[in-house]
């Protein structure tokens, strides 16, 4: 008679898994590579601070850009009283335009070095982009009034003599205008994290290691 046959015993280099393995305690698990999410909250609100800060100084350049392009409106007086010189001219139109513009431009640049400074998203940041570009909207806007003709129209006219042409003040008749900057701003940045910001890890990937089967006995 022959003995039965008795399965090998395992072999002892094999090491033993179990179901559910504690992860590693530096916050790297897996294959996923799970990162801290971000620096701290004080970080980005300062630099949601400096951010805010340097947006609205760009309304200087901005101001001073408005003043420069933008058309002149011509008026003349006579003995009773100040008229345009074209009335169906549209030189008002076109200065709303060029500030309109502008900020939209700015808007555009100032988000596009936001994002590539920080290379993310986020709240602060967004909401940095939107309160200095209103700062910036309206300091340009006095900027130009300031650089521009006088704002006493009476004294400009007595000042030139009667029949004589001269520009109106720098006017900004559309104040919507003022929020083109912040709204070109949001649009961009979202537009630009959206498309190149880094990706949130998946949800549904386990958070520990895979563990190949073992092979049958």
């Amino acid at each position: 008679m022959t003995a039965p046959l008795t399965p090998p015993p395992p072999p002892h280099d094999q090491p033993s898994h179990d179901a559910w393995q504690v992860p590693p305690a530096d916050g790297v698990v897996g294959a996923a590579g799970y990162e801290e999410d971000g620096p701290g909250m004080k970080t980005e609100l300062r630099e949601a601070a400096v951010i805010a800060v340097a947006v609205a100084l760009g309304g200087v350049l901005l101001g001073v850009l408005w003043w420069w392009l933008a058309p002149s409106v011509p008026l003349v007086a006579d003995d009773s009283a100040v008229y345009l010189k074209d009335s169906e001219g549209e030189q008002a139109i076109g200065v709303d335009g060029t500030f309109t513009l502008l900020a939209l431009a700015f808007g555009a640049v100032s988000a596009l070095v936001v994002f590539l400074w920080r290379r993310r998203g986020g709240v602060p940041l967004v909401v940095a982009l939107a309160v200095g570009g209103v700062l910036g909207s309206l300091l340009a806007w006095r900027i130009g009034i300031w650089l521009g003709p006088t704002q006493d129209v009476v004294a400009h006219a007595k000042e030139v003599g009667k029949g004589v042409t001269f520009s109106a003040p720098l006017k900004l008749g559309a104040h919507g205008a003022l929020l083109a900057w912040s709204l070109a701003g949001l649009v961009v940045h979202l537009g630009l994290t959206a498309l190149f910001g880094p990706r949130d890890p998946d949800p549904f990937l386990s958070p520990y290691e895979t563990v190949p089967p073992s092979p049958p006995a």
